[in-house]
């Protein structure tokens, strides 16, 4: 039976005040949903896309597009949605049950860099016209998380599968592109949408996402008042701060190295548990937080952090900070001398090297270092070229951990690591659902023992802004805020 979702009631009309300008870490390659990302860039597409169900700033999921959802029997496998009346495309078309079907066909097919999102969907069927329901081959306990990300994105179908969505984005958001003022890869400049079916949403009159990929030219705008918010790297604040700029920390990703290469496809050394378990004993996870992190962060050995079932204290501690005993496990494994392990690094994470390199010489393994363009450095991640890599990732719910690590269809699992183990764990953790407790902390020490990554620390991560300009919201799961977590100051 579908249940009401919450109060799905358009919200007060607002007055558009001014121009938001927003300090992008990276470009976005293309405006088409199928290749819908999340993390920093969400906040992008969300300027000109609605999604199916929205989150609050502290994570309760509240109508969009979709008025009402829920599942329609206890096997937990077909979700029903009814679709909001009387919204349009910002290119005129209407928004209907169809429409929703098609982007999130679109979505299943595009294998984007979130296809993980919608693996489980077998079918998604119109069954009226403001109606949908979405038919899992097995349950996701994370599905109507998605479908507040990428996943629910929704483009007008006039517009999917046309180059010109790469450009332009055609969607029934609260801004829309002005493509004369736009500069690919430099910026890009959106109106507020006449019309738009929830003017509350409509905070500015423009917003001008500015593409700043190096991490000092993020602080100089900041700073000379050419953008009124920014991600920046923890070594940046002091310099924010003493411009008055006033910052959000929040503990979003965890940092560390993740080791991908489990079966030893391109660095055979991996494929036996002591390497990666010496891996992790070569860390003395304070000195990270201290020096790399700036002591926004909190030491630990697992990668699942306190928005997740998952997480478990007693985890934190699971690995110390042990050289001889790495030193001995290498050399158990048949590996006295060491190896060479190439990692990547781009402009946004070359802060880390030292923090990777000399702990990993300490105890005989040399460091390769690759440099990477920081606009390609999740793509390179995703390649299995490369069998390790430092890239801070988001700690989410415990099923979107999971698909967003474990799985093997997954971004961040590209070497397609599998374990009988662990997928029986995850096949019960499936059923137990959202709110399992035994079984998610079962999975997380079965992934710690098993050193699938060499985490340090749950991360600070921080967001700088201008509060003379614009009040922001933080936004729980995210070092952005959303869009609409943007208020004029005062």
């Amino acid at each position: 039976m579908l249940a009401a979702a919450g109060c799905a009631g358009i919200g007060t009309p607002a007055s558009p005040a001014g121009v938001l300008n927003i300090g992008q870490v990276q470009d976005v390659a293309t405006w088409d949903t199928g290749q819908g990302h999340n993390g920093h860039r969400l906040v992008a597409f969300q300027t000109a896309y609605d999604t199916l169900i929205r989150r609050e700033p502290d994570g309760t999921l509240v109508p969009m597009l979709a008025t009402a959802w829920g599942y329609t029997d206890d096997t937990q496998t077909t979700l029903a949605l009814t679709i909001r009346e009387g919204v349009t495309f910002s290119d005129g078309e209407a928004l209907d049950a169809e429409a929703v079907r098609a982007s999130l066909e679109h979505f299943r097919t595009a294998n984007g860099p979130q296809a993980v999102q919608t693996a489980d969907v077998a079918e998604v069927r119109v069954t009226g016209p403001y109606r949908v329901e979405i038919e899992l081959a097995q349950p996701n306990p994370a599905l109507e998380f998605y479908l507040s990300q990428a996943a629910g994105m929704i483009a007008s179908p006039a517009a999917l599968g046309d180059p010109a969505l790469d450009r332009t984005p055609v969607g029934s958001g609260p801004y829309v592109m002005d493509e004369a003022r736009s500069v690919t890869g430099d910026r890009y400049v959106f109106r507020a949408r006449d019309g738009y079916w929830d003017p509350s949403l409509q905070q500015w009159d423009e917003v001008v996402l500015k593409v700043l990929a190096e991490p000092t030219a993020r602080i100089n705008a900041l700073v000379a008042g050419q953008v009124d918010g920014t991600q920046l790297l923890p070594r940046n604040t002091t310099q924010a701060e003493n411009a008055g700029r006033e910052i959000v920390n929040r503990d979003v990703n965890w940092a560390g190295l993740m080791l991908f290469d489990r079966d030893g496809a391109v660095a055979p050394e991996l494929a036996d548990v002591r390497v990666r378990q010496a891996i992790n004993l070569a860390f003395d996870r304070q000195v990270a937080v201290d020096g790399l992190l700036g002591g926004y962060g909190t030491p630990t050995s697992h990668v699942f952090g306190e928005a997740s079932t998952a997480f478990d204290p007693a985890l934190d501690d699971y690995y110390g900070y042990d050289p001889q005993r790495a030193r001995e496990l290498l050399a158990e494994a048949g590996h006295p001398d060491g190896f060479t392990l190439s990692m990547p690094f781009s402009a946004n994470t070359n802060d880390a090297i030292p923090f990777v390199v000399q702990p990993l010489a300490d105890i005989g393994i040399t460091v390769r270092v690759a440099s990477v363009p920081g606009q390609a450095a999740q793509s390179e991640i995703g390649s299995a070229r490369w069998p390790a890599a430092y890239f801070p990732i988001f700690q989410g719910p415990t099923w979107m951990a999971v698909e967003q690590m474990l799985v093997p269809q997954t971004l961040y699992n590209p070497f397609r690591s599998e374990d009988p183990r662990l997928d029986g764990i995850l096949d019960r953790l499936r059923v137990a659902g959202p709110d399992a407790v035994d079984e998610a902390r079962e999975m997380a020490r079965y992934v710690t023992e098993q050193a699938w990554f060499a985490p340090w620390a749950r991360m600070g991560n921080t967001y700088a802004f201008d509060g003379g300009k614009v009040r922001v919201e933080p936004q729980i799961g995210q070092v952005v805020p959303s869009i609409y977590n943007f208020h004029p100051a005062g």
